[in-house]
């Protein structure tokens, strides 16, 4: 059997020329591009929106996304449909004229070239979505081959048990720019996310079951995860079930406590205490009352204000060098220090084992040195690699240190041999990047048991604190 193009005409050696032809062929029309966003006419086979082509063969690397239809770069369209003669003049009523693109494969050399060129792309399209709502919504054409390649759901949607037919598919509940960095990733491996894009780029991802770009969504998260956007993304971590990202913007919060709530996002946190189940509901009533009526009733609740520690987390660290092998025995660590300002301390930063991953016990504490008075401590533990880095220690809250009083700063660890620290400093000064404040760490032997830790060597390497 002979396949011919209706489009075009070869007559065989020796047929007579048709009636009124041209001894020579006339000049090909200019191709028909179809107009994109609504109202523009759709041709199968045709680039939307194209621009003019050129024919260097050079693939297409960026999209505008706008208007519906995808707007080629000039390389998309390398090669247009070669000159044919005229149809008979019997053939020419009834038939619409098509310009297809003729030989795109040929300037494609790779099949990730080949299949970033359909993305968006009407050519050898098998289905529509119409994605989003009202005057927003765009109607986007794909390849049910390459859906399903690259999706269990989009797999189940055309060729399981209950596949749809269907070769228009609605989804109100996605936005545009959402599905087509969906489909631009399926079709070329690429992340085009940004902070406008990456909720409901997640959200799309998640719906699809396409793990790979779920995790370049959660890692953007990650790398832009700040104290004024930590509980919005606290929230949404929640909701995509993101436990390693809620993980994070906890920490962030902790750490920039009075940052995070300060910020707008703040007021739109998703759970409070009354709605979580922590409370019982007679609890709930008296906080109630306590808050909207005079003379309030007591609460079995401390009613005095916590401590509030404003600005960003600060530490200091007394060594200049690590060496190998310091060794416990029961006997807890100890420095005295002094500050020249208000500040509080939140914890310490303690060596880890020189023999590898290892779990410590640890207590630590601070002791106001003249009363021997025990201002803070927690008995706690802490995971270290087996590198020489130093590993946090927090206390359950604050410890206030007061200006130019001696406090001693205690360790007791159990575990392996550990790092230590040389070349101990006796002065250390931070400076607050913003401010230029100083807050100046005066360091001094602690007599009596000590473990051997002093200025010069030992353990307790960092303060972590707050001004």
């Amino acid at each position: 059997m002979r396949r011919c193009c209706p489009l075009i005409f070869v007559n065989s050696p020796g047929d007579p020329p048709p009636q009124n032809a041209s001894p020579h062929p006339p000049e090909p029309p200019p191709s028909k591009m179809a107009a994109g966003g609504s109202g523009g006419l759709s041709f199968p086979g045709v680039v939307g929106n194209s621009a003019p082509s050129n024919r260097s063969g050079s693939s297409a690397s960026s999209y505008n996304y706008s208007g519906g239809a995808s707007a080629s770069s000039p390389g998309n369209q390398a090669a247009i449909s070669p000159p044919a003669a005229p149809p008979p003049p019997s053939a020419a009523a009834g038939l619409l004229h098509r310009e297809p693109v003729y030989n795109w494969q040929a300037t494609k050399t790779t099949v990730r070239e080949r299949f970033t060129f359909l993305f968006n792309n009407e050519v050898l399209s098998d289905v529509h979505f119409l994605v989003g709502k009202g005057l927003g919504s765009q109607r986007i054409p794909a390849h049910r081959f390459v859906l399903a390649v690259g999706s269990a759901v989009f797999d189940a949607m055309f060729n399981g048990g209950m596949a749809t037919t269907s070769t228009e598919i609605e989804l109100p509940d996605v936005e545009p720019a959402a599905f087509l960095a969906l489909l631009k990733f399926l079709y070329s491996d690429e992340v085009q996310i940004g902070p406008e894009t990456v909720m409901t780029t997640l959200y799309t991802a998640k719906k699809y079951a396409v793990p790979a770009l779920e995790a370049h969504c959660v890692e953007f998260l990650k790398k832009n995860l700040r104290a004024d956007n930590a509980f919005m993304l606290l929230t949404q971590a929640r909701l995509f079930d993101e436990p390693q990202l809620a993980s994070l913007c906890l920490e962030n919060i902790d750490k920039n406590t009075s940052d995070a709530i300060n910020a707008e996002g703040f007021t739109d946190i998703d759970l409070g205490p009354a709605q979580s189940g922590i409370l019982t509901d007679r609890e709930v009533v008296s906080l109630f009352l306590h808050f909207t009526v005079n003379p309030k009733p007591r609460v079995e609740f401390i009613d005095r204000p916590r401590c509030c520690l404003r600005g960003k987390e600060c530490n200091i660290n007394r060594f200049q060098q690590v060496e190998s092998r310091w060794g416990y025995s029961g006997t807890s660590d100890r420095i005295r220090f002094s500050v020249n300002r208000r500040i509080f301390v939140v914890g310490f930063a303690l060596y880890g084992s020189i023999h590898g991953p290892t779990d410590y016990q640890v207590n630590i504490q601070i002791i106001h040195t003249d009363s021997n008075t025990v201002l803070g401590q927690n008995d706690t533990g802490f995971s270290c690699d087996g590198s020489s880095s130093t590993f946090r220690v927090m206390f359950k809250e604050p410890v206030e240190i007061l200006p130019n009083v001696n406090y001693t700063a205690c360790a007791t660890l159990k575990g392996p041999d550990s790092h230590y620290g040389t070349k101990g400093l006796r002065k250390v000064i931070h400076e607050s990047p913003t401010t230029g404040a100083k807050t100046c760490f005066t360091f001094c032997y602690a007599a009596g048991n000590n473990n051997g830790t002093s200025v010069e060597d030992g353990q307790i390497p960092e303060i972590i604190f707050y001004t």
